[in-house]
């Protein structure tokens, strides 16, 4: 078998492995407004890789609804650092 196919078939076996998860972007459009925390339940943070190659950040609210926030947007930027930091001093 040749390296270059052994490389394809490794390839491809890596990708059905990965399949169990989404292989694409979760957010088709995202939203710069800002929402207030206290409407915010969950704050998921997706860092860019093979599935999307941008960051997502996806905001979930106290009434369950999925929004996806434009991680550029300075509000969004700043909870987002200040979910990072609150997680770095707890552990």
């Amino acid at each position: 078998m040749s390296p270059h196919l052994r490389l394809l078939l490794l390839l491809l076996a890596a990708a059905l492995c990965w399949g169990a998860g989404e292989l694409r972007c979760r957010c088709l459009q995202t939203v710069s407004e800002v929402i207030p925390p206290r409407r915010l339940a969950r704050l998921e943070l997706v860092p860019e890789g093979p599935h999307c190659a941008v960051p997502e950040v996806i905001a979930t609210t106290k009434r369950g609804q999925t929004i996806c926030l434009n991680p550029a947007a300075p509000w969004v930027k700043l909870m987002v650092s200040r979910v990072l930091s609150s997680s770095r001093n707890q552990l």
